[in-house]
C-alpha cells in the first residue's frame, strides 16, 4: 500500500538533512555553456520557438541578475540569452524596473517579454523556493535548470506555488532537461510543477523529470477554462505524484515517450473536452494512469503502443471514468509536427539518461540510445524546414505570379496614421500608403470568402524604403503564425486558405509607410 507524498519523503530529506549537517556539498556536472539543440514539439509550430537566439548571452548568479538583465535591454522584445548558474532564492532576487520589464521580488517574472533564453551552465542553476512565472509573453526557452520546492502557503511563498507557472496570453514556451520537484501536497503548501492557463499555447515539455509532489500539472484552471492547448510533452519522467500528470481541460496535447512511475492516484486527466494523443509511453506502478476523473466532463484520447506495467485501475463511476484496464482510443488526433517514436520497452532507459537537469542535454533519436546533440551540425534536420529538393514548397525569394487578391478586396488595422488610409494598401497606387500611429502595427487584407493565399508582397512608399524591422504574417482567421522574419519585400509561406491575413510589424527604425499589401495564390 502506497503512503502519502509527504510521508514518503521523510526518509529522504532526512539524509538529505545529514549531509548537510556534516558539510557534504554535492556538486553536479559541468554542461553546455549554451543551449543546444532545437525546440520539439508543439513549440515547433505558430513561427517556432527559438528564445533568445542571436541575442547578446549575459551570466546571473542571482535573481536580481536575471531581472537586470531583462531590463537592461533595448526593448521587451530584445533577444537575450540569460545564463544562470547557483542558486536562485528569495534573498538575492529583488524587483528591478525598467521599459523593458516587469518583475517582481517573489519570483522570476517573464511578464510581458518575448525572445529569452534561460540556460543552466557551469555547475548548475537551483531555483530554491522560487518559482518562474511567465505571463503575457512568447519565445520563451527554459533549459537544464532545477527548480524546487516552491510553496502557495507558508513561508516563503513564490508564484502561486508553481514550480513554473504560465497564464495569460502566452504563446511558444519550450522547457527543456529541467528538474522540477516539491516535497509533498496541497497539505504541505505546494501546487502544481507545470501549470498553463488562461490562453497559453504552443508548448512543450520534453527530457526533464517531476516528481515527489501532489500535483504534476494541469492545462487550463477551472472546466471553463478552455482556451489552452497544443501542448507537447515527451521524453519526460513522473516520480511519484498524486495526480494531474497532466489535468488536461480542452484543448489538445500529445503526450509520447514519457515514463510515469509510481501515480499514486491519477494520471493523464483527459476532461472538458480535451484531445490527448497518447504514444509509446511506459506506466509503472501507478493506478488510474489514464481517462477522466473527478468530473462527469468528459475529455478523450487516442492510444498507441504504450506499455502498463502493475497498473491498477478504478471502477467507472459518475465522476470517474478510467481508460483501462484495457485502454481504446475514442477520438483522433492529427499532429502537425514531425516526430520519432522509441520503442516503449526501453522508455525507462532513455528517460533515466535523459531527463532532468545536468544530464549533458542527451536527447533520444529513436533509436533507444541516447545521444549528444550537435548544434552546430549542419545536417540536423529542423521539422519546420521544408524539403529543399521538393519543387512545390515555397520559395520566399520567387517573385509571386497571378493575379493580386489584394485588389477589390476589404482592409483593416490597429491603428492608422492621419491623412493614411486602410484602403490604400490595396488599390494598386503606389503614391498612396498606411502608416500605423507609432512605429508598429498591424495591416490586414480581407475577404468575404475564403482564399487561398502563399505569399504577399508588402512595398514600402518612395523614400521609407527599409523603415520596416522584424514583422509577423499572422492568419488572422485562427491566430497562427505563417511567417516572420525582418524586412518589407516578397514573403512566401505554405499556401493556406483564409478570410483575413495580417501584415504585423513589431520593430521599426521610423514610421513604417505601406504602400501596398499585395497577396497571391502562388
Amino acid at each position: 500500500m502506497r503512503r502519502p507524498v509527504a510521508l514518503r519523503l521523510q526518509a529522504a530529506l532526512g539524509t538529505l538533512a545529514l549531509a548537510a549537517a556534516a558539510g557534504v556539498v554535492l556538486t553536479m556536472p559541468e554542461t553546455a555553456s549554451a543551449a543546444a539543440g532545437g525546440a520539439t514539439g508543439y513549440a515547433t509550430q505558430n513561427g517556432g520557438t527559438t528564445g533568445g537566439a542571436g541575442g547578446q548571452t549575459v551570466r546571473a548568479t542571482t535573481g536580481t541578475a536575471i531581472h537586470e538583465a531583462l531590463c537592461g535591454r533595448a526593448s521587451s522584445s530584445t533577444p537575450i540569452i540569460i545564463e544562470v548558474e547557483g542558486t536562485i532564492n528569495h534573498g538575492n532576487t529583488s524587483k528591478v524596473s525598467g521599459d523593458s520589464c516587469n518583475t517582481a521580488a517573489d519570483k522570476i517574472e517573464l511578464k510581458q517579454v518575448s525572445n529569452i533564453t534561460i540556460v543552466g551552465v557551469g555547475n548548475g542553476a537551483v531555483f530554491d523556493q522560487l518559482g518562474i512565472h511567465i505571463r503575457e509573453s512568447s519565445n520563451i526557452v527554459i533549459q537544464n535548470v532545477t527548480v524546487r520546492n516552491v510553496k502557495k502557503s507558508g513561508s516563503p511563498t513564490s508564484n502561486g506555488g508553481d514550480a513554473i507557472g504560465m497564464e495569460s496570453d502566452v504563446r511558444n514556451v519550450w522547457v527543456d532537461h529541467t528538474t522540477l520537484e516539491a516535497s509533498g501536497g496541497e497539505s504541505e503548501g505546494y501546487d502544481g510543477l507545470f501549470d498553463m492557463k488562461d490562453n497559453t499555447q504552443y508548448v512543450t515539455l520534453s527530457y526533464s523529470t517531476l516528481r515527489n509532489s501532489g500535483r504534476g500539472g494541469l492545462i487550463g484552471s477551472s472546466e471553463s477554462d478552455r482556451s489552452n492547448g497544443y501542448v507537447t510533452f515527451h521524453h519526460n519522467l513522473y516520480e511519484n505524484i498524486d495526480s494531474r500528470a497532466p489535468l488536461l481541460r480542452g484543448g489538445i496535447a500529445h503526450m509520447y515517450n514519457n515514463h510515469y512511475k509510481s501515480l499514486n492516484e491519477s494520471g493523464i486527466n483527459s476532461r472538458a473536452g480535451a484531445k490527448a494523443k497518447v504514444d509509446n509511453n511506459y506506466f509503472e506502478d501507478s493506478k488510474d494512469v489514464l481517462g477522466t476523473f473527478y468530473t462527469d466532463q468528459a475529455g478523450t484520447w487516442q492510444v498507441s503502443g504504450n506499455i502498463y506495467d502493475n497498473v491498477t485501475w478504478s471502477e467507472p463511476g459518475e465522476d470517474n471514468n478510467p481508460a483501462g484496464p484495457d485502454p481504446q482510443s475514442n477520438t483522433t488526433v492529427s499532429i502537425p509536427y514531425s516526430f520519432t517514436l522509441d520503442d516503449a520497452s526501453c522508455v525507462p532507459s532513455v528517460v533515466s539518461a535523459t531527463a532532468g537537469a545536468n544530464k549533458g542535454l542527451k536527447v533520444s533519436d529513436g533509436s533507444c540510445t541516447p545521444q549528444s546533440p550537435d548544434p552546430t551540425d549542419p545536417t540536423d534536420p529542423d521539422p519546420t524546414d521544408p524539403d529543399p529538393t521538393d519543387p512545390t514548397d515555397p520559395d520566399p525569394t520567387d517573385p509571386p505570379t497571378g493575379t493580386n487578391l489584394s485588389v477589390g478586396a476589404g482592409a483593416d488595422g490597429s491603428s492608422k496614421a492621419g491623412g493614411t488610409s486602410y484602403g490604400n494598401v490595396r488599390d494598386g497606387d503606389l503614391g498612396t500608403y498606411w502608416s500605423p500611429a507609432g512605429t508598429t502595427g498591424s495591416i490586414s487584407v480581407k475577404w468575404s470568402s475564403a482564399t487561398t493565399v502563399a505569399k504577399i508582397n508588402v512595398r514600402e512608399a518612395a523614400g521609407s524604403e527599409g523603415t520596416v524591422g522584424s514583422y509577423r504574417v499572422v492568419n488572422h482567421d485562427t491566430g497562427a503564425v505563417l511567417a516572420s522574419g525582418s524586412g518589407a519585400g516578397v514573403i512566401g509561406f505554405s499556401p493556406v486558405s483564409l478570410e483575413k491575413i495580417t501584415f504585423e510589424i513589431t520593430g521599426a527604425s521610423g514610421t513604417p509607410r505601406i504602400a501596398e499589401f499585395e497577396t497571391y495564390a502562388g
